[in-house]
């Protein structure tokens, strides 16, 4: 038989042909598109390096991730969204890796909590790890375990040479670390993990020990090295402890992240030989910023900028601790040969050096160096504290505009500086002379931008108070309910003149404004034991309204506003202004606000309000009583208030137990009238003010009339309390106890006035 030739054009377009079959056959061969779990198991069966696993779009409920295979570094085996951002995970739902070369992107955790006890773990077990493996654009949005004191981590990383890249983070809200960096085995450590270009968006105070943002070991394996890279990510604001960044191992790089109006510290607790760089601190004056926590030996901290820090004590712009002698791994070891140079402190309020100092913490910093570090305040007033002998860190050709402390003024040089701002957005001297000091001027701070996924829209973590609406109320009946019920949050409702009593007790479980379109004119009242409870998610601002319990039950324990009383995983908010209430007295025990077990409010505002005729406490702020260092509220402020004949405690703040973690609670209350209260039979702290473990505390021009006297006890914390300026009528003296330190207590009362 003849064979029929092919001419070389034909065969060249028939080669090309079966090339293309044979590629499209694989790559389609490659990528699973799975749409429900049972797919997805049945994928990961069958995929072999260079595989991809795509989840299709849509809301995947309760679904625990196990995702397990060994790629290559040429053809890692990959799990993605079918579009990033539209594969939502919800309900209990967690994610784990192990093996090789394994990528995960795409993916949205919102709506729900991982039953489990991380949401992304890089292990499947103790015993199966992932390395080599990479975590990115993925979003872990509010996921929150509903119980606040349930620990669990958002990420926990295991194994070696992972990497966390352009994450969107947050929200937490319950107690546990945001990422941690795991060295529990030694499969584990000396691991070279980066994390980079994540967004750390705002994290709420915890009002406990347990809120870090980030965590490189712990201290039980704080002498082993862990070689992790973390850089370029934006810390938005993340307020959930003392530390956000707490060190716990050695040889690491913190380099090039933004800080932003964040309450707290990068800490080195644990660890040697770390390495802090270019990482830029932006306070703006928000309350307890802070810069850098310095511990242990060989740290290097360089080249950063740090300005507009009102952080103090643990939580100052820049700290170096006094250590514990021989101490156990876990306490504080002593700060030894420590380099500080080249950074830049601009308006930080607080620069400490052997803070800490105690009985117990007594090994004081020695053989270390602070050099060419610049130094500015424009109010003029030099920053730094001493609290024990620091002749072992030698100070050298820094300069400052502020007069220094005779013992450190031969290396600090004091001149006139001018600043002016960068393109970077950053500070420094005009005078070339002094560019050797401080920062360097190359200095590239990470932009929010472009940290996160690029397609997460990176949101407010709150909502603010008349954001929304404002809707029109008419005295009618259940109008006042209906209302709350109908509105959205940031809404404003203005009641008409006119009275409004309330048969239901009314839930606040979003962000509502109550105000009388005319002060005093609208007039509540309610049939409940309770008027207002807020609940998860809610806030309560209340202006102008007249509010009387007249009509509540004739029973004990009535209370016009309280919080849940158990499971609150959101903080709230709670203002009260221009307001009058009165006749809380139908029975004993009637309590103008409670707080329930597990609350915590970020404030609690009372301005030019009348308040009479109470016949229990005011603010009942003392539900934990574990002594494990939580309280109830952050800030609680009382400003031209009138208390008249209320029979409890204006005051009842409880923050037990000895951990240092945590900045509050505070009290700020100035200007008010106190007559005939606190004397109440079933007052139980027989007091007008109970405070017990508060950090800060300000009493300053009151006026108390025939009123049960001020009851403060410090514990620890090195609080900061102020009595100044009142008038104690037929009133007794305050009391202030230290209960562990040694010595006279450390609160001032100064010019107080006492009558009969």
């Amino acid at each position: 038989m003849q064979q029929t030739k092919l001419s070389p054009y034909l065969l060249c377009c028939l080669t090309i042909t079966l090339c293309l079959a044979l590629t499209t056959k694989t790559l389609f061969a490659k990528e699973w598109l799975v749409d429900d779990q049972v797919a997805y198991k049945n994928a990961l069966k069958k995929v072999k390096a260079g595989d991809n696993i795509v989840l299709s779009n849509g809301t995947w409920n309760d679904f625990e991730i196990l995702f397990e295979g060994n790629g290559t570094k040429e053809k890692p085996i990959t799990l993605k969204a079918q579009t990033k951002g539209k594969v939502i995970l919800t309900g209990q739902s967690n994610l784990r890796l192990a093996g090789k070369h394994l990528i995960v992107s795409g993916l949205v955790f919102k709506d729900g909590f991982t039953p489990s006890s991380a949401v992304v773990a890089f292990r499947s077990n103790k015993d199966s790890l992932a390395y080599h493996s990479r975590v990115t654009e993925v979003v872990i949005d509010n996921f929150s375990n509903p119980d606040k004191r349930e620990s669990d981590y958002w990420v926990a990383i295991y194994g070696q040479y992972n990497r966390l890249d352009h994450n969107y983070l947050s929200g937490k809200r319950n107690k546990g670390v945001t990422v941690a960096v795991r060295l529990n085995t030694k499969e584990s450590q000396e691991n070279h993990h980066k994390i980079d270009h994540n967004y750390f968006g705002p994290r709420p105070i915890l009002g406990s020990n347990g809120g870090e943002t980030l965590r490189i070991g712990t201290s039980h394996y704080s002498l082993s090295n862990s070689f992790t890279v973390v850089e370029n990510n934006y810390f938005d604001r993340c307020d959930g402890e003392v530390e956000i960044i707490s060190v716990k191992s050695g040889k690491n790089e913190i380099r090039n992240n933004v800080f932003f109006e964040s309450r707290g510290t990068l800490t080195l607790r644990h660890g040697n030989g770390n390495i802090i760089e270019e990482n830029v601190f932006l306070g703006n004056g928000v309350d307890h910023t802070g810069g850098i926590r310095v511990i242990n030996k060989d740290q290097i901290i360089r080249n950063n900028y740090l300005e507009g820090l009102t952080g103090y004590r643990f939580g100052s712009g820049f700290t170096v601790m006094n250590g514990v002698p021989n101490s156990s791994i876990n306490r504080y070891h002593q700060v030894e040969n420590a380099l500080v140079e080249n950074n830049s402190f601009i308006n930080v309020k607080h620069i400490q050096l052997a803070a800490g100092s105690d009985k117990e913490r007594s090994a004081v910093p020695i053989s270390s160096t602070i050099q060419n570090n610049l130094i500015f305040n424009e109010d003029g007033q030099q920053p730094f504290t001493l609290f024990d002998d620091v002749s072992g860190i030698k100070f050298k050709d820094n300069v400052a505009n502020t007069v220094a402390i005779k013992s450190l003024a031969s290396g600090i040089n004091q001149q006139k500086i001018e600043l002016k701002r960068a393109k970077n957005g950053l500070l420094y001297p005009i005078n070339a002379k002094l560019a050797a000091k401080g920062a360097k001027k190359n200095l590239t701070p990470v932009l929010k931008s472009a940290t996160g996924p690029n397609w997460y829209a990176k949101t407010e973590g709150l909502v603010a108070f008349e954001s929304g609406k404002t809707i029109q109320v008419k005295a009618e009946d259940d109008a006042l309910f209906n209302a709350v019920l109908a509105a959205d949050n940031g809404d404003v409702l203005i009641l008409a003149d006119g009275e409004y009593n309330a048969r239901k007790i009314i839930d606040i479980n979003k962000t509502i404004s109550i105000k009388a379109k005319n002060q005093g004119k609208a007039i509540v009242t309610f049939q409940r034991s309770t008027l207002f409870q807020i609940s998860d998610g809610g806030s309560l601002t209340i202006d102008g309204l007249d509010i009387n319990g007249s009509n509540s039950p004739d029973a004990s324990g009535n209370t016009l506003v309280r919080s849940q009383k158990w499971g609150m995983v959101y903080n709230y908010r709670f203002v009260m202004r221009n307001s009058k209430v009165s006749a809380l007295d139908i029975n004993h025990s009637f309590h103008f606000f409670d707080a329930g077990n597990g609350s915590f409010a970020d404030y609690i505002e009372l301005t030019d309000n009348h308040f009479s005729n109470i016949t229990g406490d005011f603010l009942r702020l003392n539900k934990e009583i574990e002594d494990l260092g939580i309280y109830n509220a952050e800030y609680v402020i009382l400003k031209n208030n009138t208390f008249d004949n209320v029979q409890g405690a204006l005051v009842n703040l409880y923050r037990g137990g000895t951990d240092e973690s945590t900045f509050g609670p505070h009290l700020a209350m100035f200007d008010n009238t106190i007559k005939n209260s606190g004397k109440g039979k079933r007052n139980k702290s027989a007091s007008s003010l109970y405070l017990h473990g508060v950090q800060v505390t300000n009493v300053e021009s009151n006026t108390f009339n025939n009123t049960a006297n001020i009851v403060i006890e410090h514990t620890v914390g090195e609080p900061i309390t102020a009595v100044k300026n009142n008038l104690f009528k037929q009133t007794a003296s305050p009391s202030v106890k230290e209960l562990h330190a040694l010595g006279p207590h450390t609160a001032v009362l100064s010019n107080n006035k006492q009558s009969n």
